[in-house]
């Protein structure tokens, strides 16, 4: 056997068993859930936008945009806008306790929030919840039309009822021209707009892992997913999703 032919054949097997150890290799872990609260009817929120089309290129973060309708009134109706998304930013501030909703704002795994502009505020909001945020782990395969989340144990509180988990649908990039109010002329892109958030289990702190169909995830006008495990803060009519976020996958 030649020596070229003994290398050959060391290198074709050093590479055919490197292969499946990266197929294998597990998901990156987000260090944190960014959400930003934003409207085409808010002057100052182009350069959030911007921002977070540039978050959302880092596999270590999620940033997710919740476009509201409170500034409809100003002479353009916001094309992405959802009253549940309002909603959702009002039931953070009540969570919180400070009362404060405003565009753009962002929201740091559901529990601070800080102008979604802000790019070093974000960065230092983030390092600082490293050592605590998201201690559930969650794993996600799609496999035969079905959805299945496995879920880590943890001793983190949910509360007095369990956390729920979500499937959040939202498409990866959306421009929208914007033809009058105070963003008259330009167009916006966004990134991972929010299309449904869907509860599909709950998590009460054991090791679980859930099922749900595909078909969850195929929201209109979504091209990605993630999911969420979250605190509930409950009103009339039921919960709705709006507390600290204790785990995130794509």
């Amino acid at each position: 056997m030649s020596v070229r032919y003994r290398l050959l054949t060391a290198l074709v097997t050093l590479l055919s068993a490197g292969m499946p150890a990266h197929a294998q290799q597990a998901p990156v872990q987000p260090r944190a859930v960014v959400e930003l609260f934003t409207s085409q009817g808010c002057s100052s929120c182009p350069a959030a936008d911007a921002l977070f089309v540039e978050l959302a290129k880092d596999p270590s973060l999620i940033a997710l945009t919740f476009p509201v309708t409170y500034w409809d009134y100003l002479g353009w109706k916001d094309t992405l806008g959802q009253p549940a998304f309002t909603k959702r930013q009002k039931l953070y501030a009540k969570a919180r306790g400070d009362g404060q909703v405003y565009t753009p704002q962002a929201v740091v795994n559901g529990t601070s929030h800080i102008v979604g502009s802000d790019k070093s505020g974000i960065e230092a909001m983030v390092r600082e919840q490293a050592t605590t945020s998201l201690p559930v782990k969650i794993a996600v395969k799609e496999a035969d039309g079905a959805l299945t989340i496995a879920l880590s144990a943890s001793e983190i509180v949910t509360g007095e009822k369990p956390a729920g988990v979500w499937v959040v649908s939202f498409s990866r990039k959306t421009l929208v021209p914007i033809e009058r109010g105070e963003n008259s002329g330009k167009t916006v892109t966004y990134a991972n707009v929010v299309r449904a958030v869907t509860r599909v289990g709950d998590w009460s702190g054991a090791a679980v892992s859930l099922t749900a169909p595909l078909a969850v995830t195929q929201q209109p006008n979504a091209d990605g997913y993630v999911v969420l495990v979250q605190t509930d803060q409950h009103q009339r009519g039921g919960p709705v999703l709006a507390g600290t976020i204790l785990g995130a996958a794509r």
